[in-house]
């Protein structure tokens, strides 16, 4: 009878050992589930690299939530120090630029219609919707794999989700179909009970804050002088035609590309408004390359190192355009 009674305790510690001390990808899922979606509100920051072939472009990140539906998501480049911000409120969704006294508002379901690498919700989202959602040990944390949707980017498959013994995301990398990596998040510090004063989330507000708080947003530099042509072109495109048209403030470039997939491509100096000014914009954005890119089925504008950009074309997918964008270079190629 003791023998029997010693077998069954094994069996029932055992079991309780199994059962409470090995936690599945469902259990741990529904526990990040609700410690990221069950709060009114947090802040976070990370640094986040884009990766583009041999080039790599570097954020500090902060993130500030509040529920519902209010984001700030403030993306300084660690080259430039020049920090733009993702404004959503009940107004809308806006792109804030400091250096340039201009904010960009969009009609946009931003950042509900793409994958979003450095907002807890969107992680937990594709992991959640991903049927075959895998997950591994590593040392003391976890490591989700599951699929993504990067519409502007349909080479970026999956991501790798690490998540700590707390239900805690350390890290997300996005990769392609390969595995080369294409966004790399860290997240350096998550507070899962921030709280916003009324105003944190006004546009005005962000405006005045940055401005007043950031010198590097008190000028800005022209450094262009001429034409800066794209590294990579549609097999069969070719450049036909350069103009200069002469400005106030510089000179605006017109590069018009024919050929099997013609489009053209307009540069010109960037200027700052002298108050600051409101522009209602069509498309969605993106974070690009060093950027804030404006994205439509046919164009994709951006700024960079004191240049504005203007892409358009009639026969090219909108990935043709940002492949075509991400190649703009300042070094000079061959015409």
């Amino acid at each position: 009878m003791k023998k029997i009674l010693s077998v069954l305790l094994i069996l029932v510690f055992t079991i309780c050992l199994t059962g409470c001390g090995k936690e599945d990808k469902k259990t741990i899922l529904n526990k990040l589930d609700k410690k990221v979606n069950n709060v009114n509100g947090y802040k976070l920051e990370a640094e986040m690299e884009l990766i583009n072939n041999e080039d790599s472009y570097k954020y500090d990140v902060t993130v500030s939530y509040k529920k519902k539906d209010n984001y700030r998501v403030s993306l300084r480049n660690k080259t430039n120090n020049h920090e733009q911000i993702i404004l959503k409120n009940e107004d809308g969704v806006y792109v804030l630029t400091p250096n340039l006294n201009k904010s960009f508002k969009f009609q946009s379901k931003w950042p509900y219609n793409n994958s979003q690498s450095y907002l807890l919700q969107s992680v937990v989202s594709d992991m959640k919707s991903d049927s075959k959602l895998s997950m591994r040990k590593e040392k003391d944390c976890y490591v989700f794999t599951s699929k993504v949707n990067y519409k502007n980017n349909a080479s970026l498959t999956h991501q790798e989700v690490v998540v700590d013994k707390n239900y805690t995301i350390k890290k997300v990398t996005v990769l392609d179909e390969e595995g080369n990596p294409g966004i790399k998040v860290s997240f350096k510090s998550i507070d899962m009970k921030a709280k916003f004063k009324d105003n944190y989330f006004i546009l005005e507000e962000n405006m005045e804050n940055v401005m007043s708080n950031n010198e590097d947003n008190q000028s800005v530099k022209n450094v262009f002088e001429e034409a800066i042509y794209p590294m990579y072109l549609p097999e069969g495109t070719y450049l036909e035609t350069e103009k200069t048209v002469e400005l106030d403030e510089g000179s605006r470039i017109i590069l018009t590309f024919n050929g099997d997939t013609p489009f053209m491509l307009v540069e010109e100096p960037v200027s700052k408004e002298e108050e600051m000014t409101v522009i209602p914009t069509s498309g969605d954005l993106d974070i690009f390359m060093d950027t804030v890119a404006i994205v439509d089925d046919s164009s994709i504008s951006w700024s960079s190192a004191g240049v504005n950009y203007y892409l358009v074309s009639s026969d090219m997918t909108t990935l043709e355009l940002i492949n075509v964008a991400k190649s703009v270079s300042a070094l000079p190629i061959s015409k």
